[in-house]
This record gives structure tokens, sequence and C-alpha cells, in this order.
């Protein structure tokens, strides 16, 4: 509340003046109150509910949430955004020299033909037609964008057969306004993540359309789920690591701060409680019906971020409805929790390996393996991981 009492200006060789200092102060208070009485009980009323309750202004604020897609931009410095991930791209660029072949390619988004970049990664000396499986690798985060944590399992991945694309998918920060702007969680985003795909089978011969999964941490594997249950798709497999997937209990849970991100969204517009189809259409855990291929599923039961309160639905419903194609595990204390096998240094970006991050990943080399097949060429021979016989 504001302090509307009177602080004295200095002294006065005037006796009648010291009097005057010690009198009028309590005689301007008392005017001051009777002049914003009428303010004062009009701010009142404005903090009544329809029904009559009358409201705290400090947890009214608290609760607002508002769906202006300017709050889109709160706090963020697109300048830095674009600056961060330039240095990104470099970084990139200097490890993968003579490692693997490393490009940044763009392609149309088959929701609405926004311009997606994206970062390529291929063997250096890629085999015939049809001879790789790729993977769509979708990074993390609320307001994203893929960083250099990622390389060394990338580099895996490659040295293994694989050919790997990371969209930055509409929404991810470092590539200007207007991709900032068309942020749509669980929405066309997963558009622009599937039409990797297409761009890939267009333009790269020696990756077989018949062996392409989609894989991702976080907000990456909430996209490769909804991905998978979206048909008609041409997804051989996903995997996804401490996903996101249920919005509506995700946006409860988390509170009012956390339901920012996603309110003013130019697709969304609303809270779970306005737009109860939209949201039920975007959280993976009530389309488990149409999963229609192979999913691998680690949580962590100490996840902070997605929390196991939310993350262990997922795994009950994919075990209770798709048993024959849903491989899950629920890690118990790992160290690093929601990023308990993304443990890197970031110095030399050089994988901090654990019982329980080594062991996720074997199990997710084993299940590409066994649903791509990288072993194979495209014509059904068996090569090493380096490309030969």
């Amino acid at each position: 509340m504001t302090d509307h009492s009177l602080q004295p200006r200095g002294t006065s060789p005037d006796p009648i003046g010291k009097r005057r200092r010690r009198t009028s102060p309590s005689l301007l208070v008392l005017a001051l109150l009777i002049a914003l009485m009428p303010a004062v009980e009009a701010q009142a009323q404005d903090w009544v509910t329809e029904r009559g309750v009358q409201m705290d202004p400090d947890r009214a604020r608290e609760l607002y949430v508002g769906t202006d897609s300017a709050l889109l931009f709160l706090g963020r410095d697109l300048e830095a955004d674009i600056e961060r991930r330039m240095q990104i791209q470099a970084r990139y660029a200097e490890v993968a020299e003579g490692v693997v072949d490393f490009q940044m390619v763009e392609y149309p988004s088959s929701a609405d033909g926004l311009t997606i970049p994206a970062y390529l990664f291929q063997p250096l000396e890629p085999r015939g037609e049809n001879g790789h499986p790729a993977l769509i690798w979708v990074h993390g985060g609320v307001r994203g964008l893929w960083t250099a944590n990622y390389w060394p399992f990338v580099l895996e991945a490659v040295e293994r057969g694989y050919v790997v694309i990371a969209p930055e998918y509409r929404g991810s920060i470092g590539w200007g306004e207007e991709h900032h702007a068309l942020f749509d969680y669980g929405g066309w985003e997963v558009d622009d993540n599937v039409s990797a795909y297409d761009w890939m089978v267009e333009n790269l011969d020696h990756v077989d359309p018949e062996r392409i999964a989609m894989i991702g941490w976080s907000h990456g594997g909430y996209n490769a789920l909804l991905a998978v249950s979206r048909p008609p798709h041409s997804l051989k497999a996903a995997v996804a690591i401490v996903p996101v997937s249920n919005l509506i209990f995700r946006l409860a849970y988390k509170g009012p701060r956390y339901q920012q991100n996603f309110a003013p969204g130019y697709r969304i517009q609303g809270l779970p409680h306005e737009q109860r189809e939209e949201y039920v259409y975007r959280s993976p855990v009530y389309q488990v019906d149409h999963i229609d291929v192979p999913v691998l599923v680690h949580l962590a039961d100490n996840d902070q971020d997605v929390n196991f309160e939310e993350a262990e639905m997922l795994v009950h419903a994919l075990q209770v409805k798709k048993p024959n194609l849903a491989e899950t595990r629920i890690y118990n204390d790992p160290q690093g929790g929601h990023s308990f096998d993304r443990q890197v240094d970031m110095e030399t970006l050089t994988p901090q390996w654990t019982p329980h991050m080594r062991d996720s990943w074997n199990r997710i080399w084993a299940f590409l393996e066994w649903n791509l097949q990288p072993y194979l060429d495209g014509t059904g021979t068996v090569v090493d991981n380096n490309g030969g016989r």
C-alpha cells in the first residue's frame, strides 16, 4: 500500500512555522484520505468477482495468465539468441570437421510452408542408394534450440551408420522474430519435424525411407510421441526420453508462471479449461491408442522438470494399451534427474558416463538397431559401422 504520509521538508527560523509543521501533516493526511476514499472504494469493487467473492489483489496478479501473443517475447533478447545460435553452429562446424559431413539445410513445413532450418550430420563416405537409416533428432526445451551437448551422441549415431537431421522447428530461439512468434507447442511444430522426413527422402538418395525414426529428450521426446500418434506417418519407430506427456496435468501442477509459456500461443490462445480438446490432442498420454510403431520411453523418478507424477501416467498407459509396441524403463534416483542420460562435459563435449546413463544408451542403441538395422546397406548386405563390408 502506498504510504501517503508527508515527509519533513527542512527547518525554519520562524517559531510559528515550526508549530505549523507540527500540526499540518495530520490535517493534510486526513484531507488526502477523504479525497482518496472514492477511488479506494472503486478499486475495492474492482476486486470482487461476479459471485461477490472479494479477491486478494496480490493473489489475483499471481494467478493471472494472459493470452496476448506479445507475452511470448517477455524477457527475450532476440539478438542475443541469434548470437548464441551462431556460436553453437560454429562449434559444430569445428568439432565435425574431418569427422562427419556437417551441413545446415532448410526445408518447408508441410503445415504452412514455413522455412525450417536444420542441422544435418552424415558419414563422410555414405553408402549407396537406401544405404543408411536416419534419425530425426528433435531438441528439447520450451523456447529451446539445438545445443552442443548433443554432439557426442550424434557422433556415435553417425558412426553406427545413421544420418541425423535436427530441425529448428517453429518457436526455436535464435532464428528471429517471426520464427519465435510462431511458437506452437504440440501443434504445427510436430509437422515441422515430420517434414524433415520428406526432405531427406527427396534429397538424400542414400537414406532409406523405410528406416527413419524420431528421437528426442523432454520436449523433443514429446514431439516424437505425438509424431507417431498422428497417422498417417512414415516413421518406423520413436525414442522418447523423459518426455512431456500430459499438458493438462503439467500446467495445473506447474502453475501460472509455467502456464504463461503456453496460453499466448497463436494456435492455442488459452488454458486447458478454455481449450480442452486442443490440450487433449496435444498430450501424448491421451493419444496412446493411435501409436502404431515401436516406441521406447525412459523416465527418471527424481525428475524435477517432467515430474514423475506426470510421466508415470504415460508409462502406465503404454503398458496397458500397447504392451507389444512399447519398451519402457523407470530409473530410480539417477544422477542428473531430468538430464540423467545427457551428462556431458561442455568444455570437451565428452559424455560423463554414469551407470544409469550407460544402461539407458545401451538400450536406446539396441532398440534402434532392432528396428532400423543400421548394419544393412541398400541391398540388404551386412556392413560394418564405417560402411565397409
